[in-house]
């Protein structure tokens, strides 16, 4: 999948001023395409690092003399200076990925940043607004209780505060101080901040295909539009380029066919490519687009 990639952007071999060093930090959605395609090269496996995630397309195509790939699954603005623990299965899914700016040096000239999703809460929110059962109502005002019906934007909207707005916000200067963190360690480097895929609908969901009811499905994805923008925030008062794969990815969420969606709804199993996959995450249809939209942000002296 990646040489048609690299043969269409003519960028199979990279010129003397290319990029000497390129460094990728984020988390699951920078990481991860395929659980077959996973690899321990730059990390642990518990990371769950893909063979052909992003980085790896974009480090491929730009030519990069030196590439480190520190994304790792669940990491947040945390992980930047701390080293995350990822033992899930000992012997198998496990180890600690170190701290992720262990990776930078004064020699970095190019940095990806995909983060915030896991500092916000909005992943772990995803998966607890799975519900077994469409809203049922037993008597006026009355639900089952989740995950037997009852919306989760309940947990997060309380007394007309929506909790998980105020928690996107607080995330904001998280991801200012790991950009500014770049730039201390990588003085030259050109960094871009990365966004979200618009892998929800923006208007209703598709029960039972993906067990989260409409309305829950309007909030979260109303959230992730709001955790988009706070990043594209961030990227301008941070004097950063932002890598917008929203807005050219929407059509391609989870509610679509097979080949259609570049994010896999609940059901682990993708076609893109052919076998398991990690629930709510890019396929490699997905990664693919993050890796063309990278790089027709990267500087044409970085090619």
């Amino acid at each position: 999948m990646l040489l048609p990639l690299l043969l269409t952007a003519g960028l199979l071999t990279a010129p003397a001023n290319g990029v000497r060093e390129y460094v990728a930090l984020g988390d699951s959605w920078s990481a991860d395409v395929s659980i077959l395609h996973l690899t321990t090269e730059h990390v642990p496996s518990g990371c769950a690092q893909s063979s052909e995630n992003y980085p790896k397309q974009v480090a491929a195509a730009i030519g990069a003399r030196v590439f480190r790939d520190a994304t790792c699954g669940g990491a947040t603005t945390d992980h930047m200076t701390r080293a995350q623990d990822v033992n899930w299965i000992r012997g198998l899914i496990d180890g600690v990925n170190a701290p992720q700016f262990d990776r930078l040096t004064p020699m970095t000239d190019l940095v990806t940043l995909g983060i915030g999703g896991n500092d916000a809460g909005l992943a772990a929110a995803v998966a607890q607004c799975i519900t077994l059962l469409p809203t049922l109502t037993l008597l006026p005002g009355a639900t089952l209780p989740a995950p037997f019906g009852a919306p989760c934007k309940k947990r997060w909207v309380k007394d007309g505060v929506d909790h998980m707005s105020r928690s996107i916000q607080a995330s904001a200067p998280k991801v200012a101080a790991a950009i500014a963190g770049i730039k201390r360690r990588s003085p030259r480097a050109d960094i871009l901040l990365v966004d979200y895929l618009a892998g929800l609908p923006e208007t209703g969901g598709c029960y039972p295909y993906v067990q989260v009811t409409d309305l829950d499905m309007d909030w979260l994805s109303a959230k992730l539009r709001e955790l988009n923008a706070m990043l594209a925030r961030v990227a301008r008062t941070s004097g950063v380029r932002l890598v917008d794969t929203y807005t050219t990815s929407r059509g391609h969420d989870v509610c679509r066919r097979p080949g259609v969606r570049w994010v896999e709804g609940l059901l682990p199993l993708s076609t893109d490519p052919l076998g398991p996959a990690i629930p709510f995450h890019p396929n490699q249809l997905g990664a693919d687009h993050q890796a063309r939209t990278v790089l027709k942000v990267v500087k044409p002296s970085d090619i």
